[in-house]
């Protein structure tokens, strides 16, 4: 750009005679912009790349954020989601038909309820309604789509019911539909179970029909489901916990609870750290109280806790980097590190980043002895137990079905189910992590025969300290304390 001979000349020239320094030099202005357009350069050329280097990186690695790192909600960016009404809500009609948000969404007069629509996008591009259908009802599903506000397409959908619905009268299942060709990106979809429009009374909200360049959060929790919940302290210490573990965000299916209990989700919703997705099921279909029919009757396994489960993947699955899929009286602590944030990626280390990672459940009973090492006197009159109070864990046994739970990159599962994955895109399932490196704390009422040998696990209280203070918090927050 520049020719180095002349410089070279000029700099000779002016050591072999300081005199015509004044004679030869540079104007003031020529030289003031030649300075000018060097900085400049530099900028564009060096100090530009490398800025948008890092940004790219941070969108395709965001930096994890640890236990006292939190994001607070407003600095999150919104979720993906479909709100093209005034002011950002959804409209109240689209395409002369009432909009609903759902979950159980029932079509026509059939026994199907639909829970929530995605764009599926890792195969062929489609869209995969979750739903709860009676098994033995022969139906032919339609997927009936809204495409501009306007104009409204059609196409016949395939549909599969899910392996594992212990022989319930209802399931869980996948209605799947492509793209009409006059349709390409649709908005809004009813299901229905004739080819037919006049018979729609809602379209549903397809929901991840973006893929965000970055995700907002790093870990999610799904739980699934809350039903007739009473215990505070241990709803407030399993969410300050989730938020040690390097937790941003917990969905929480709920059922029912009492009012203490309201008061605490709401404190959480407010904060923007929980989503509370109502779980009305019961208006719908007789649940079972269990998962087996022959002790629990019912139509449908375990207050619906596998729809909800799926629902929570596909709700998530652009909107967060892992999903743990648990109750919330697990936690599913690392031992050697403190935080999810650092144990992931150790564990991608070990085992690659294309499998899911299932955790040993220990059961720590309340029924055991009591240690008061860490008795909060002010928590005393607060609904629930102290979980730092229980530090024994029942044996394994070996021979017995371990209930594992697991934390697994969302965009590798095709189906969830309670304990561990039922298909996933790659056909890897998932690897049990060693019980030296992390396990399952399943802190809950149980019942161990009295001669049966515990063992003392005192992991819990490496987090006493920060635990007791932030729950404290809460408790004052909420007018508990």
């Amino acid at each position: 750009m520049f020719s180095k001979g002349k410089y070279e000349k000029l700099a000779s020239e002016l050591e072999s005679n300081p005199s015509s320094v004044k004679r030869r030099c540079i104007p003031k202005n020529r030289l003031f912009t030649l300075i000018l357009v060097c900085v400049v350069i530099y900028i564009i050329y060096v100090v530009v790349p490398k800025i948008l280097e890092e940004n790219c990186k941070k969108l395709q690695n965001p930096k994890p954020i640890g236990p006292n790192q939190q994001n607070k909600p407003s600095d999150l960016p919104k979720p993906t989601s479909t709100k093209d009404g005034p002011n950002g809500y959804p409209p109240s009609k689209v395409c002369s038909i009432n909009v609903e948000n759902g979950p159980f969404i029932k079509v026509n007069h059939h026994k199907t309820y639909v829970i929530g629509s995605y764009v599926e996008h890792r195969a062929t591009k489609e869209i995969k309604s979750i739903a709860i259908v009676q098994r033995h009802e022969p139906v032919t599903y339609y997927c009936v789509m809204c495409c501009d506000g306007v104009n409204i397409s059609s196409t016949q959908a395939k549909y599969s019911i899910h392996s594992d619905h212990y022989n319930f009268d209802y399931g869980t299942a996948d209605i799947m539909c492509k793209f009409s060709h006059t349709c390409s990106a649709p908005t809004y979809v009813a299901i229905t179970a004739n080819n037919s429009s006049e018979s729609i009374t809602s379209f549903q909200a397809i929901e991840n029909r973006v893929i965000p360049k970055y995700f907002p959060f790093n870990f999610t929790v799904c739980i699934s489901v809350m039903f007739d919940y009473n215990k505070v302290l241990n709803l407030i210490e399993a969410m300050e916990f989730f938020k040690l573990l390097g937790v941003q965000k917990v969905a929480i299916y709920k059922s029912s609870c009492d009012s203490a209990t309201q008061k605490v989700l709401d404190y959480y919703v407010k904060s923007g750290f929980l989503e509370l997705i109502p779980w009305t099921i019961e208006k719908h279909i007789k649940v079972s109280l269990g998962w087996k029919k022959e002790i629990s009757p019912g139509e449908l396994h375990y207050h619906g806790q596998i729809p909800a489960l799926n629902d929570c993947v596909f709700r998530y699955m652009y909107q967060s980097r892992y999903v743990a899929l648990q109750d919330i009286d697990e936690l599913i602590l690392p031992l050697n590190v403190r935080t999810w944030t650092e144990l992931l990626p150790e564990l991608e280390k070990m085992h690659g980043n294309d499998v899911g990672f299932e955790f040993e459940n220990n059961v720590f009973p309340f029924t055991a002895e009591a240690q008061n090492k860490y008795e909060q006197d002010a928590w005393k009159n607060v609904p629930g137990t102290n979980i730092l109070k229980y530090v024994d864990r029942i044996p394994i046994d070996p021979y017995s079905f371990n209930n594992i739970k697991v934390i697994v990159n969302p965009r590798l599962v095709l189906e969830a189910t309670v304990h561990g994955l039922l298909k996933t895109v790659n056909g890897h399932n998932t690897v049990r992590v060693r019980n030296d490196i992390a396990r399952m704390y399943h802190l809950k009422n149980a019942k161990y025969p009295r001669d049966k040998h515990l063992i003392r696990d005192q992991r819990l209280w490496g987090y006493a300290n920060d635990l007791i203070t932030a729950v404290s918090k809460v408790l004052q927050d909420c007018g508990f304390t």
